[in-house]
């Protein structure tokens, strides 16, 4: 069987981790935050990934962090303030928006 075409693993990828975060967050308490790793743990094996290859997700799930961010569904934090995805340099966490 031919391999996936990169752009279909990606999306999927994308998919998973965007999928991921929003259900980690579901299940914590309002204001908990989650660490992008865990949702590429959990996103793994959806991905047809072994589970000690989720380290390979980390770009996906800070990358689905900053979309859903942009969108307003998550807040992005390091030290527990709010931050830019996209300038954050380091350890991000990752908590829902408080409705």
């Amino acid at each position: 069987m031919p391999a996936p075409h990169p752009r279909r693993k990606e999306h999927r990828e994308a998919a998973v981790m965007e999928r991921e975060i929003l259900r980690l967050l579901a299940q914590r308490q309002q204001g908990t935050t989650i660490c992008p790793s865990e949702a590429a743990r959990s996103g793994a094996e959806a991905c047809g990934l072994g589970l000690d290859e989720w380290r390979s997700l980390m770009p996906a799930a800070r990358d689905a962090a900053a979309r859903l961010a942009t969108a307003k569904l998550v807040e992005v934090t390091q030290a527990g303030q709010v931050v830019d995805v996209a300038e954050a340099r380091g350890p991000i966490r990752i908590r829902s928006v408080a409705s």
